[in-house]
């Protein structure tokens, strides 16, 4: 079954704009919204950073069906592994069987504001599955000590856990992410239709839900939306790794000046007002093996892009 949903773009909006948006995702038949977990903002245009888990708490309670995850939590550096456990159960009890855990290796830009070493992505893998292991042991109940190469836990029991525990999605950019992600991970997350990630994924042992995201700015004409995607999301077209190791805002300012607005045009941003452009992109999406395709309106207009989706794009797909 394929399923289709909206970006909660914590850069970009406050909590409480977040909140009114996973309520109208609902009102318009999304089946499940993603919400991201950041410090900073990737530039100050941008504009917001909210606390994941407050904002999480207040969705909770302001919808009834629409199914939740973040995409995705980093539960190494900036918040221990075993805080993170306690704080997606109680989510997820909040959330019965509606909230699903996206962790991934992190960007520099949200992981390093306490100090620590910002180490390469291979350590950040270790990282990243020795907190899997702390986050599993805890939701099992009863009081739990580990102590590993990276992380120490000394008699610790989570009282709230929720009578069914959320699938972890693992995300993955590189074919080695993708299989540990099929060897630690209920799933698989990622950007864009990209198949052979997917084929990595599986055949690393992978079976579990898989989602991916496309960027869109939907507005009356192309030359709007560039416009506005240029000025809002500009660090899209930013090649290589340097989204994952730029450390501030102000960094990834400097580094969009190289971004034209043609690059937006060309690049993989949906600018095209025509309902067939998105419906392609999604259909291209899901052909690439994915079940869950979920869509980020880039920039501050969200109402006009609810109705177009709600008229023309969601009749068509669910």
């Amino acid at each position: 079954m394929t399923e289709i949903g909206y970006t909660l773009s914590s850069e970009e909006h406050g909590p409480n704009a977040l909140v009114r948006q996973a309520q109208r995702a609902e009102a318009a038949g999304f089946d499940f919204a993603s919400i991201s977990d950041h410090y900073h903002p990737w530039i100050s245009q941008q504009g917001h950073s909210p606390f994941v888990w407050s904002t999480l708490g207040a969705i909770a309670h302001a919808t009834d069906e629409l199914d939740i995850g973040i995409g995705v939590s980093c539960p190494t550096m900036r918040i221990h592994p075993a805080i993170i456990a306690q704080a997606a159960a109680t989510t997820a009890t909040m959330l019965p069987d509606r909230f699903f855990f996206g962790v991934g290796t992190g960007e520099k830009l949200n992981e390093h504001i306490l100090g620590d070493h910002w180490p390469p992505h291979s350590v950040r893998l270790e990282m990243l599955e020795e907190a899997i292991e702390i986050i599993r042991t805890l939701w099992e109940g009863g009081q739990t000590s580990y102590y590993g190469e990276y992380y120490t836990v000394e008699n610790a029991r989570l009282f709230t856990l929720p009578e069914d525990l959320p699938p972890i999605i693992v995300s993955a950019f590189g074919d080695r992410t993708a299989a540990a992600a099929g060897q630690m991970g209920d799933g698989f997350w990622a950007v864009g239709p990209q198949g052979d990630l997917l084929d990595t994924y599986e055949a690393a042992g992978g079976d579990g839900p898989t989602y991916t995201q496309l960027h869109l700015c939907y507005a009356e004409t192309e030359e709007e939306a560039i416009q506005t995607a240029h000025k809002h999301w500009p660090q899209s077209a930013l090649p290589g790794e340097l989204g994952s190791l730029l450390p501030t805002p102000t960094h990834f300012e400097q580094a969009v000046q190289m971004v034209s607005e043609e690059d937006i045009a060309n690049g993989s941003i949906i600018t095209d007002p025509d309902p067939e452009a998105h419906l392609d992109a999604i259909e291209a999406a899901f052909d690439a093996g994915y079940d869950h395709v979920y869509v980020h309106q880039i920039g501050p207009e969200q109402a006009s892009f609810f109705q177009f989706y709600e008229e023309n794009i969601l009749p068509e797909v669910t």
